[in-house]
C-alpha cells in the first residue's frame, strides 16, 4: 500500500502540477572536466582535438536512478574561418527513479578573437535537440484501484501521448584567457547562460512548463610553481614543475544558486584536488569533493587522462545518501585536425613561441 502511496504522490507531481513544475540542470562535480557544457565558448579553446567521458551517479544509497552521462568532443583549428572551434555535446541524464530520462544532443561552435600575445577572447553558441521522456510503468493511477484488491485495473489514461517531449534549446557564452609575462600564470574567466528561449518542457498540452535559464560564471587560474612557462606543460620525471589550478564556479537556475571552490594540482602526471561545494537556496547543502587523476602522455602531444572524484555529504539532511561518484577520461591530440594541416600553429598575430606552443595555445590544464 505504501507503494501506491508513493506513487500516486509522485504522479500528482508530474501532471497535476504541472503549471508550477520546474527543470535543473545536473550538476557536474568535476566542472572542469566538463567545459563545454558550462560555456560553450570552450569548444576548441586549444587546438588540437578533444574527447571527454564522464559518469556520475549520484545518491546511490537510494533506491533511485540519479545517474548522468556526458560525452563531448571538439576540435580547435586556428586555420578554421573564425579561428575557433567545432564540437559535439551529448548528455544523458535520469532524475530519479527512472521517471523522467533527459538525452540532450548540441552543437558548439566558437569564434576566437585575439587581443594581444598574451590576451584572446573567445565567443561560443550552442543548438541542440532535448528529448524528455517519462516512464509511467511504475506509477498507479486512481482509476487502477479497486477498493479491496487494490491495483488491477487499466488506465484510461493515454500513456503515449504524454510520454515524450522534443524540443530546441540553445545556449551562448564568452572566455577570456590570458596570461603574464613570464608565462607562469595563465587563467580563464568566462560567463554562459543556457535555455535562452525557456523552452517548454511540459508532457501534456493542458499546461507549460517552461525550462528555466541558467546562469554560469567561472573563474580558474594556472600556477607553475617552479618559475617556468605554464606553456611548458609536458615534463618528465622529477624536472615537471608542480601545477596549481585554483578555480569557482557559480550557477544560477530559477533563484537556485551553487557554489564550488576550490584546487588542483598537479605533479609528476599525478591529480589531486579539493573543492567545496554549496547549494545556496532553501537551506544549505554542502559537500566537499575530493578528486585523483592520473595522466599518460604517449606522445609529447598525445594525452590520456583519468579521473575519480567523490561528493562527502557534509550537511547533515544528505548524510546517508552516498554522496556522488564521478569518472571522466579525457583524449587529447594537440597536433590533430579533421580539416588537415594540423590543429597547431598560432593563431595570434606576432605570438611568441614559449615552451614550443605559441602564448595561449598550449594544453589546458585538463
Amino acid at each position: 500500500m505504501k507503494k501506491y502511496l508513493y506513487s500516486f504522490a509522485v504522479i500528482l507531481v508530474l501532471l497535476l502540477n504541472v503549471l508550477t513544475v520546474r527543470g535543473q540542470d545536473p550538476p557536474f562535480s568535476q566542472w572542469f572536466s566538463t567545459p563545454s557544457y558550462y560555456n560553450p565558448a570552450y569548444c576548441g579553446v586549444n587546438s588540437g582535438v578533444r574527447a571527454r567521458f564522464l559518469y556520475r551517479d549520484q545518491w546511490p544509497n537510494l533506491p533511485l536512478d540519479f545517474k548522468s552521462y556526458f560525452f563531448s568532443a571538439d576540435v580547435g583549428d586556428r586555420r578554421l574561418p573564425g579561428s575557433g572551434g567545432l564540437g559535439l555535446v551529448v548528455i544523458s541524464d535520469n532524475e530519479g527513479a527512472a521517471f523522467i530520462h533527459d538525452l540532450t544532443a548540441a552543437l558548439n561552435v566558437s569564434v576566437r578573437i585575439p587581443i594581444t600575445a598574451n590576451l584572446v577572447t573567445q565567443v561560443g553558441i550552442r543548438a541542440g535537440v532535448v528529448q524528455r521522456r517519462v516512464n509511467y510503468n511504475e506509477l498507479v493511477f486512481t482509476d487502477m484501484l479497486d477498493p479491496r484488491y487494490g491495483a488491477i485495473y487499466q488506465t484510461s489514461f493515454d500513456l503515449n501521448s504524454a510520454s515524450k517531449k522534443v524540443f530546441p534549446d540553445f545556449g551562448a557564452g564568452g572566455l577570456v584567457q590570458f596570461a603574464n609575462e613570464p608565462g607562469n600564470i595563465t587563467g580563464t574567466i568566462g560567463f554562459a547562460v543556457d535555455h535562452i528561449f525557456k523552452p517548454d518542457e511540459s508532457f501534456l498540452s493542458m499546461g507549460t512548463s517552461p525550462l528555466p535559464r541558467k546562469f554560469s560564471a567561472h573563474a580558474d587560474f594556472v600556477i607553475s610553481t617552479g618559475g617556468g612557462s605554464s606553456a611548458n606543460y609536458y615534463g618528465g620525471g622529477g624536472n615537471e614543475d608542480l601545477k596549481i589550478n585554483p578555480g569557482v564556479l557559480y550557477q544560477n537556475q530559477d533563484g537556485k544558486g551553487l557554489l564550488e571552490v576550490g584546487f588542483n594540482l598537479l605533479k609528476f602526471n599525478i591529480y589531486l584536488g579539493g573543492w567545496y561545494k554549496n547549494t545556496m537556496k532553501d537551506g544549505p547543502a554542502s559537500s566537499i569533493t575530493l578528486l585523483a587523476g592520473y595522466r599518460y602522455s604517449f606522445a609529447q602531444d598525445m594525452n590520456i587522462k583519468f579521473m575519480y572524484s567523490y561528493d562527502l555529504q557534509i550537511s547533515a539532511p544528505l548524510q546517508g545518501m552516498g554522496g556522488a561518484h564521478e569518472i571522466s577520461l579525457i583524449l587529447e591530440f594537440d597536433k590533430l585536425s579533421i580539416f588537415g594541416g594540423g590543429g597547431g600553429g598560432s593563431g595570434i598575430p606576432g605570438g611568441r613561441s614559449r615552451g614550443g606552443y605559441a602564448p595561449l595555445e598550449c594544453p589546458s590544464f585538463y
